[in-house]
This record gives C-alpha cells, structure tokens and sequence, in this order.
C-alpha cells in the first residue's frame, strides 16, 4: 500500500544537506520519491508500507545526523532552535566586539604600548575561545556530517578557514612566551575568525527566523474553517464542533458566517465573499442548486446548504497539500561557493601536505621550514574571504531591499530574481487595486444629483456594489437620506422608495422586469461593458435616468511597471480567474499582450509549470491571494504584495511591503547588481589565494634577488594577504550601500 508522509526535520544548514537526505532516502528499498524542502524542512517521502515502515525512514534520516521531531512537537522543537541560535549570536556579539576592537586598536596604533604586551595575546586568546568552541560548533559539526558524506559545503569552508586562523594564532602566542620567539611571526588573528564565526551566525538566525514564519503561515490556513457550525435535524439547529459534520448534513449559514464546508445550497438566496479563494472582488449571487466552498463568507442572506466534501476533501483542504507539495518539489540550487569548495578545499589541503613533505624530506630543509610552508599555504588558501563573499553581498542586497519595501525571503530568492525571464501577473489586487470603485456616470440630468438618489436608495444593501456606490458619494460629500423602503433582489439589484421618488437599480434584467424602456442608454451601456465595467441602469419613477458603473480599477503604476519589465528584457503574462472580457480590457489597459482567463487556482499552478516547460527560462509569478499560493510556490520565483494574504506573503520568495509593482523591476535590478558584486567577490577571493599558494609553496624560492620575505612567504605576509582579500570583499560589498538611491 502506498502511503505519503511529511517529516518535520532540524539539523539542516545547506543544499548539501538536503542532497545527502535525499540521496539515500532514495537508496532504500521501498521508497517510491523523496523530496526535501530546506525552507520549510519538512520531507515528504511516498513509500511502500509493505516494504517499508516510518519508523524505519525516521531512523535512517537520524543516521545520517539529522533529526526527526513529532508533530505535536514541532512548534516547540523550532522555537527551542531559535532560540539557541540566538543565543550563540549574542554570545559572538559579547567576544568579538571587545575583540575586534582591540585588534584593530592595536594594529593602528590608537591604544598604547600596553597592547603588544604578551598577555594580551592570551587576552585575545581568552576572547576568541568561546566563539570558536561554542557560537562555531555547528560549523564543525555541519563540516564533519558532509566530510562523512564525500562532500565539502559551507561549513567545511567556515570551519577550517577560521580554525587555521585561530590555531594559527594561538600557535604564535605560545611560541611568543618560549625560546621560540618570533620564529613563527608575532602578528595574531583571532578576530578574523571570531569575526567570520558571527557573522555568519547572523545569517544562520535570520534563516531559522524565515524558515518559522513560513512553517507557521502553512498552518494558518486551517484556520481560516470556522470551528462550529449549525446543523438542521428533524427541524432542530443543533451547535456542533466541525469536526462532526458528515456528508449529507444540512447546515445553516446566516450572514457574516463562513461556509462551513463545501456544499450545494438547498434554499434561500445571497451573495458569497470567495476572494479568499479565487482572489475576484466581486462577491458572486447564489441560489439553489448553487456550489458554495469552505472558508468563504456569507454576506446578505441565509442559506441552508447540504454537504457534500468536508475535512481534507475540502477544495481549501486540497490547495493547502497542493503549497506544501509544490513548495518542497522546487528544485535545489547548487551555490557557486559549496560547489567550488568540493574541489578547492581537499586541492589545497593536499597541496599543503605535499610541501610539507617535500620540502622536509625531499629538500631536507628540515621540520620547522617546512611547517612554516604548511602553515602558509592554509593560511593564504585559507578561505575566509570567499566564506564572506556571498554573505557580505547578500546581507547588503536585502538590507538596500527592505529599505525600499522589498523582501528577500533568503538569499536564494535574491539570486535568482535577477535572472527572471518571464513574469506572470495575478490582476485582482496585483494589477488593479482589488476593490469595487465607481468609475462612470452617465446622465442627461444632473450627475451628482443622480448620485445622491442612488446613494440613498443603496444605502440599506450589503452587496458590494451597493457599497461601493454609496462610499463614492461619501467621497464627494454628498448628502444620504435614509430610504423609507428597501429591497434586494437577488443576483439583479435592489428597489427602493426614496422620499417621494420610487428607485430602481440593478442590472438590465431587472428593469426589463419592471418594464422601463432602455432604448436611451443602451449603447453607452454596450461601451462600459467592453470596457470590463459592471453597468447599473438607475430608473426613478418608471424612467432611466442614467447609467452608473463600478469596476475594479487599474492601479496607477501598473502601466509603468510594465514598462520597465519589458525594458529589463522580460516577458509579461497577466493571469487571472475573472471572464475573458475583463481580462482583455485591464490587460489593454496595462499594455500585457499575453493574457489567461478564466483559470481556477490549480489552473494557475498548471500554467505556470507548462510556462517553465515552455523553456521561457526563470518564470515568476506576483500575486496576492490564497488562490495564487499554488502558483506562487510552483514559479521559480513566487512574487507576493504586502496586502496579500498571510499564506502569499510566506509562500513568496520576494515581498513587495508597499503593493507598488514599481517595485518589481527595483528588485531586478538590486539582484542584478547583487549577484555582479558576488562574482567581483568570488574572484577577488580567489585571485589572492591562487596567486599566493604557488608563492607559499616556494616556487620564488630559487630567486634569490627576490627579498627573503616573499621567496619564503612567511604566515605573517600569507596573512596580510588573507586579511587584504577579506577587506577588499567587504568594502566591494559596501559599494552597494553607496549606491542605495541609484536604480542600480
């Protein structure tokens, strides 16, 4: 039998991580796929239960050096990690200032003599041996799970480049306060490495932070159900938990309740609030025989619905599965510096190896120079500055981003986002501002004179466009009166007695009902529908006395923003569940050629995955909405607006805080510009390390008019060397900061 489960997993720091999960859940006998999420480090596994148990899947993950906690334990188990994470920084915070300071005070001679006293190095000393033992263990145990499993990632990076720098140092001390002397230099680099340990600390706490929100927005969605609802039996309304209700019961919904669960309305009438689910503003009328979906709102009257899918059956149910499997699909990326520290770690611990050997055994130079050589090859190889290379960029690319309102969920969304090719757009509250407004008033009398009578006789009605009506004469200051008499009609409009005026508005078919002649205004009537507007006909006393039109407007950047879109070489698609129509019209409006209609939220999903299909490279999807989420998680990189809903915001990659799409093509550039100072990063990283490994080794060594420094390259100058790249990162790194009001 086939079973699916999701595993709740703490352990992970990289894709290394997630790769070694993966690589040999995928050995077992039995499993038939295996996915590994690292943002929201869950794994979702599908095995054979008569092969294979959970116990079994749980233990091997364990195996590997990872953990599986229960899911009543969950919640508990990554705050208690958070909170440890942020414990270790703080403690880096309390070491390494004193100790950066110092160090740096000295080297530039602003403290006195005191402080190249001997104990001083032990102070430094003292200073850095708690960041190396406790705030870096995570990096030596991290280093030590991918060494065991034939790999080299980050943390092997930060583990050895700081412990070369710390033993390297206290090396030195030691020999300081021996007949050694000088012999092995007299400069010590203890904050180097308690520098490098808690900065990248930061970036481990702010990831466990993301990695809690998105966790906690998922579970969020069931709670959008309500908790109890009302059940019809033998004409009796019986309060029960959700939990107990069974397909086929019959419950009543008064207005302003949720739907219970999905069902079929058995009788009255109303209108239904389902932007919760499709996104559309415009609530949509049901009468019997209509379906109505969980979690959406009653609005104006009561219905007695019948059950017919509840629990997980519930289409929200199956759109919650749907993120979370489309979340933890996404496919890995491979950072450059892991990749490249599985070949250039093990290459330079080798190279050190060798000429130690050959210059003790095969050069006879004996033990120390040899050891001399060791050391300064580590030293110079010693990759300090490529493990602050990516991290550097990155924390000033989403720093310069959150000034601005734009939010980089890690830096993998703000690598990525620079390469984007193709940009899908949700329309309701994406492109145009998600709510119902006047737009038109069209009479041969007096416009706000007609507006005061519609306003009034709207006045007592829940519906939207009611409401919408009466906010825009609020808007202009206009005068209500309170109507005498008032009454809806269903899916139509309304009637109303107005003072003396009796009022009629609604839709076409109402006042055909009536029998008001239309001929007058029905060609301005054909022009606001083609223009995506929902047309009011207003007849007073038996008469038309105009047209009023409400639509969801187009926002005001959108038009910019697309322009800017196209001019970075992106495509642009507009999506949206509306009717064709409309679509065309907010479409022509923002200038999008490629438009999509009429699609349910699985249907966006499935446009967006046959997009990435379609070879468009890196496609990503802007939406706000729970119905977007599938989407949002299927792109390559999902786009959410600060207005959005809980689940978009943490299903998205990027967060545009202030809804301004202008702010779309401001976090391409800032990726473009991020990932251009992390390739100038990488190289300078390495362009001091493999010019200098040769000159550690002793290849200017036969050049004896070369100054004996250099021909020996002694630790002292290989670390000068290393200091000089990491410097020279850092303030590449900064360049960005400089540039924080350019458009990049």
């Amino acid at each position: 039998m086939e079973q699916q489960i999701n595993l709740p997993i703490t352990g992970m720091h990289c894709e290394n991580c997630v790769s070694t999960i993966t690589r040999h859940l995928k050995k077992m006998d039995g499993i038939l796929a295996a996915e590994v999420s690292l943002a929201t480090e869950y794994a979702a596994v599908t095995f054979d239960t008569a092969i294979l148990s959970e116990d079994a899947i749980v233990e091997k993950i364990r195996d590997l050096g990872f953990d599986v906690v229960d899911a009543d334990e969950e919640d508990e188990a990554r705050a208690k990690e958070f909170r440890r994470q942020k414990q270790q920084f703080i403690v880096g915070i309390i070491f390494t200032l004193p100790l950066f300071f110092l160090s740096m005070g000295r080297d530039l001679g602003i403290v006195g003599g005191w402080a190249h006293a001997h104990w001083v190095n032990w102070l430094m000393f003292g200073l850095a041996l708690p960041v190396q033992g406790y705030v870096a263990w995570d990096y030596y145990i991290g280093g030590i799970k991918a060494l065991r499993n034939r790999s080299a990632n980050m943390d092997v990076l930060v583990a050895m480049g700081s412990s070369v720098a710390f033993l390297y140092s206290l090396v030195v001390t030691i020999a300081l306060g021996t007949d050694a002397g000088t012999h092995f230099g007299t400069h010590v680099y203890f904050e180097t490495a308690a520098v490098i340990i808690t900065l990248i600390k930061l970036g481990k706490l702010l990831e466990a932070r993301v990695k809690g929100q998105i966790n906690a927005a998922l579970k969020k969605l069931p709670q959008l159900f309500p908790q109890t609802t009302c059940r019809l039996k033998n004409g009796e309304e019986q309060h029960i938990p959700i939990e107990q209700v069974a397909v086929g019961d019959t419950l009543l919904v008064r207005p302003g309740e949720s739907i219970p669960v999905d069902g079929v309305v058995r009788s009255g009438k109303s209108a239904i609030d389902e932007s919760v689910f499709t996104g559309e503003s415009l609530p949509v009328d049901k009468i019997p025989g209509a379906p109505v979906t969980a979690a959406t709102m009653n609005q104006s009257g009561m219905l007695t619905i019948e059950a017919t899918h509840i629990g997980a059956e519930t289409a929200l149910a199956r759109l919650v599965q749907l993120v979370q499997t489309t979340q933890q699909s996404k496919p890995p990326i491979q950072r450059a510096a892991d990749a490249v520290t599985n070949v250039f770690v093990p290459i330079v611990t080798g190279i050190a190896v060798v000429t130690f050997l050959v210059w003790w055994f095969l050069i006879g130079a004996g033990f120390t120079p040899a050891m001399l050589r060791l050391v300064a090859i580590l030293v110079t190889a010693c990759p300090c500055a490529l493990g602050l290379a990516t991290p550097t960029a990155v924390m000033m690319g989403t720093g310069i981003g959150a000034q601005r309102g734009i939010l980089f969920r890690n830096g993998e969304a703000l690598e990525r986002a620079g390469n984007l090719t193709t940009i899908v757009l949700d329309k309701t509250g994406t492109l145009t501002e998600g709510k119902l407004t006047l737009t038109d008033i069209l009479t041969d009398e007096d416009a706000s004179e007609l507006l005061q009578l519609s306003a009034a006789a709207e006045l007592g009605s829940e519906h939207p466009i009611g409401k919408a009506v009466v906010q825009a004469a609020k808007d202009r200051g206009l005068d209500i009166t309170t109507p005498i008499q008032f009454k809806a009609v269903a899916g139509h409009g309304i009637a109303a007695q107005v003072g003396e005026n009796s009022v009629v508005i609604g839709n076409l078919s109402l006042i055909q009902q009536h029998g008001i002649p239309t001929k007058r205004f029905e060609e301005k009537a054909e022009r606001l529908q083609i223009e995506a507007k929902t047309v009011l006909w207003v007849a007073v006393d038996g008469r038309i006395e105009g047209l009023l039109a409400v639509a969801d407007t187009l926002k005001s950047e959108a038009q910019a923003a697309v322009a800017e879109l196209y001019e970075l070489g992106c495509t642009v698609t507009m999506m949206t569940g509306d009717n064709r129509v409309t679509a065309d019209a907010i479409a022509k409006a923002s200038r999008i050629t490629d438009v999509m209609a009429e699609l349910k939220p699985e249907e966006k999903a499935a446009a967006v995955k046959k997009l990435q299909a379609e070879n468009r490279g890196l496609v990503a999807m802007v939406g706000d909405g729970i119905n977007d989420t599938p989407a949002l998680a299927q792109a390559d990189i999902g786009i959410s607006l600060g207005t959005g809903t809980d689940i978009a915001r943490e299903t998205a990659d990027v967060t545009l805080m202030h809804s301004d799409l202008l702010g779309l093509p401001d976090a391409i550039r800032l990726s473009r510009a991020t990932m251009r100072t992390i390739k100038q990063n990488l190289f300078w990283a390495f362009f001091y390390n493999v010019l200098l490994i040769p000159v550690a080794a002793g290849a200017l060594y036969p050049f004896s008019f070369l100054p004996s420094m250099l021909r020996e390259l002694h630790p002292m100058l290989a670390a000068f060397a290393m200091a000089f790249s990491s410097v020279s990162v850092v303030l590449n790194s900064l360049r960005l900061q400089w540039r924080r009001n350019s458009r990049f």
